[in-house]
């Protein structure tokens, strides 16, 4: 949110610099994210000045340039070519003299001495485009022939700078959301050290002129809308405002629309009350209705858009169609024109859970439904009416033509709050004194119904709706009061805590420390996702995806069952860029629903649980002269998997290895220990990938991380010492059938022989010319070693025709 200084001044009168309010406003909870000097044209106009063009002719080489002199008020007329069709001789005109900077958006035109077609050009005479008053680029601008010549542009056309404050508003410091509200809490800091009160515009003379235009109010919905006023201004005249109001709306980045809209955004950014002004012409049937409209309904808006309305959505009707949608957007027909000669004014208190929703449910985020779905003063809205019905009359003419309609059936009361001295002093950690807490409640409007001994009884206004307990209070006290005046105490206290072993996150520090030194990078996705992508899946099923009840967007209305869409969108953004070659990793939580409770989970309706995903695509390295292209696989994946695996003592050969069925998957193999999965990985299918425009193949590692951690927490780091005696090693040439696994190999080796084999790997597989239909040749090795004595060739050779028996008889394998 936007303040401007000079805006901000209005209501409070203020000695401290631009940077000094903004540490204030920072120490009271409206936290500064930025300040800026701004000018209602950029650049200020800096360098242009007012000219007379003295003298102009044809340019000799061109059919379409003028030759001209200009006086700036120099002792020399300036030689200027000009292209404008609408030059003469005696115009008063706008001159960018040479070293000025004309700006066209965020692209800067710097004015340099020149030479058009042999003709020297020592300036431009401007149109009004080209410095940023207007759009019209028919020709240069002619001014009033009294302007006067050499004065600054600036000068001539009141171009005003001021600082425009950003605020970072938190989402329960809705009451910060105006300059008033900024100047309430000014007004509190400071009142601490000097006399000073902030003052709202009075309304005092705000009078109904007549009943000419009567214009009856009827709520249906009172819950969504609480509280409804109105009033009827008639014959006014919609124009452009005045300089001072477009100003002021220009500086804190609104563009000015017409007198009667500029001035509901005037006081919507005064008082934080958004008003919505409707063409009184327009409301059929003479009768304004607060109600909502059956699902489905068609209402087009402000935006040109037709939208298909909800059951819930307020609407605000004439007696046959919907005008607005309450509290969020206007409607296409019945907002102000310029042949608007009678308005409807309208305040309201709309409830912030009915707004809240609508505005994402249409994907809707305007300055009204910012403020109303966080919840405005309730009490506000006849004082934001006034002004602007009295704005309106000053600015746009006409007359108040009808009695304040304030349908209000049950006024919204001040919060009740009871607040003990101790507990004040306890939670600061300082005792302030009781005079200092009351005159900080006070000067933040709270009233103190009454005080004994022991504390107050308190009265907050509704507008404060993040004020309603005992701690809201003290924290008041303790931000007006400063965080800085608080003493840092010479003792602290602190208490030792022992972390249980294994400690989660230093495993988890392990692990991507390993990773990144492999050349990994972390990714962070969201945790909301597309809910759509689960609506076809059957592992991962629609209905156990947990829905947004309000979400932010249709892109974001989902939590996620896996961590893989939000590696593919990853994918999908960098290979877009120019960025296909890809090792990335992600630590990350996947939630799910269930309606009935399933086996090993909670008994609630909601599990979560820890995943690590690992990704690759396109290429190992960067082509170079010293590397030729050579594109990732599936067995360097299997490799970096395996070494997180082995680090953590889990090896391959205490797991059960068998196919990945997970369908997100086109291949891949899955990782089972104690008959818990603890990875799946391979190839991520063709039909994801089409999904999200990905041309290479992506490998993908899927870590069930609580199944991983579970088991790392059983094992224990051993030590044996060191072998005194060599390994043998020997080979088999085993031809076996093609569903046979190396798995089942290697199981039936250490089954076999369990004292003197160390090690079973396969080095190479063969399948072709010589080797019968249906089979395939494993060569494996084999490392043989007695911790006890140095291996003899007759013990080697018995205990390898051991295992050539073992593979004959229980997996069919015969030597080649």
């Amino acid at each position: 949110m936007k303040i401007s200084y000079s805006w901000l001044k209005d209501y409070i009168k203020l000695e401290q610099s631009p940077e000094e309010i903004c540490d204030i406003l920072t120490q009271t909870g409206l936290e500064v994210g930025g300040l800026e000097e701004v000018e209602t044209v950029k650049g200020g106009l800096a360098g242009l000045v007012i000219g007379e063009v003295v003298t102009c002719e044809k340019h000799p080489d061109s059919d379409h340039l003028s030759k001209t002199t200009v006086n700036v008020g120099t002792d020399e007329a300036l030689p200027i070519v000009c292209g404008a069709p609408n030059v003469a001789a005696g115009q008063k005109v706008v001159v960018a003299t040479v070293g000025t900077t004309l700006y066209d958006g965020d692209q800067e035109f710097k004015i340099k001495k020149s030479k058009i077609r042999g003709e020297v050009s020592m300036g431009m005479i401007c149109a009004e485009d080209e410095i940023g008053l207007g759009t019209n680029h028919d020709g240069i601008m002619v001014l009033d022939p009294n302007a006067k010549v050499g004065t600054p542009a600036k000068d001539y056309f009141n171009i005003e700078s001021d600082w425009v404050i950003e605020i970072d508003l938190t989402p329960n410091r809705i009451d910060g959301a105006s300059h008033i509200g900024a100047a309430r809490d000014l007004a509190a800091f400071l009142k601490k050290t000097q006399d000073i009160e902030y003052t709202k515009p009075s309304v005092d003379s705000f009078k109904v002129d007549s009943n000419d235009l009567l214009i009856p109010v009827e709520v249906e919905n009172s819950e969504a809308c609480p509280r409804y006023a109105g009033v009827t201004i008639s014959g006014v005249e919609v124009k452009e405002s005045p300089e001072w109001l477009q100003n002021r709306l220009k500086m804190i980045g609104l563009t000015p629309i017409n007198n009667v809209v500029d001035i509901t955004n005037y006081v919507l950014f005064e008082t934080g009350q958004p008003l919505h002004a409707f063409d009184a012409n327009e409301i059929t049937g003479g009768k304004v209705l607060v109600k909502t409209l059956p699902a489905k309904t068609k209402f087009t808006t402000l935006d040109e858009l037709e939208r298909e309305l909800d059951e819930n959505d307020l609407m605000i009707c004439n007696t046959e169609e919907a005008m607005c949608i309450g509290g969020v957007f206007g409607g296409i027909k019945s907002g102000v024109k310029a042949a608007t000669k009678n308005i409807f004014l309208e305040s309201a208190y709309f409830d912030p859970v009915y707004i809240r929703k609508t505005a994402r449910r249409h994907g809707l985020n305007t300055d009204a439904s910012f403020r109303f779905e966080r919840g405005v003063d309730p009490n506000g809205q006849i004082y934001a009416l006034k002004r602007a019905a009295l704005l309106i009359k000053e600015i746009a003419g006409g007359t108040i033509s009808s009695d304040i309609i304030d349908i209000y059936p049950k006024p919204i009361e001040d919060f009740k709050v009871n607040v003990s001295y101790a507990n004040i002093t306890r939670l600061i950690g300082k005792d302030l004194g009781n005079q200092a807490v009351k005159n900080i409640l006070e000067s933040l409007e709270i009233k103190i119904e009454n005080e004994d001994e022991t504390g107050l009884e308190l009265l907050v206004p509704a507008y404060r709706v993040d004020v309603k307990r005992e701690a809201d209070v003290i924290e008041e006290i303790l931000r007006i009061y400063g965080y800085n005046n608080i003493e840092i105490p010479t003792q602290v206290n602190s208490s030792l805590q022992t972390a249980n072993k294994p400690n989660p996150d230093s495993v988890k520090n392990l692990v991507a420390g390993m990773l990144t030194a492999q050349g990994f990078n972390e990714i962070w996705s969201n945790s909301l996702t597309k809910a759509s992508y689960y609506e076809e899946l059957k592992d991962y099923k629609d209905e156990q995806t947990v829905k947004m009840l309000n979400p932010l967007s249709a892109d974001l209305n989902g939590m996620r069952q896996t961590l893989l869409f939000g590696g593919l969108e990853c994918i999908a953004y960098n290979a877009n860029r120019q960025n296909k070659n890809l090792k990335v990793y992600e630590f990350g939580n996947t939630y799910f629903y269930k309606g009935t409770q399933l086996k090993d989970q909670p008994a609630n309706n909601y599990w979560e649980e820890n995943h690590l995903a690992l990704f690759v695509t396109g290429n190992k390295e960067a082509e170079s002269w010293t590397t030729k292209e050579a594109p990732v696989s599936f067995y360097g994946l299997k490799s970096q998997a395996e070494n997180i695996l082995k680090r953590l003592g889990l090896t391959t050969d205490k797991m059960q290895l068998t196919d990945c069925e997970d369908e997100l998957f086109s291949e891949g193999l899955t990782y089972s220990f104690n008959n818990k999965i603890v990875l799946n990985m391979g190839i991520v299918a063709g039909k994801w990938l089409k999904k999200f425009d990905i041309e290479n193949p992506v490998y993908y590692a899927d870590f069930n991380w609580d199944n991983v951690f579970q088991a790392h927490k059983k094992h224990k780091v051993l030590f044996n010492e060191l072998p005194k005696f060599p390994a043998v090693r020997r080979d088999l040439a085993l031809l076996i059938d093609k569903e046979v696994k190396f798995s089942q190999i290697k199981a039936t080796a250490f089954k076999m022989e369990r004292q003197l084999l160390r090690e079973v790997d396969l080095f190479d597989v063969y399948e072709g010319k010589g080797v019968p239909a249906g089979k395939k040749s494993y060569a494996i090795s084999f490392i043989l070693r007695d911790d006890n004595k140095t291996l003899k060739d007759k013990q080697i050779d018995k205990t390898m025709q051991k295992l050539i028996q073992a593979f004959n008889r229980e997996l069919g394998a015969e030597l080649r």
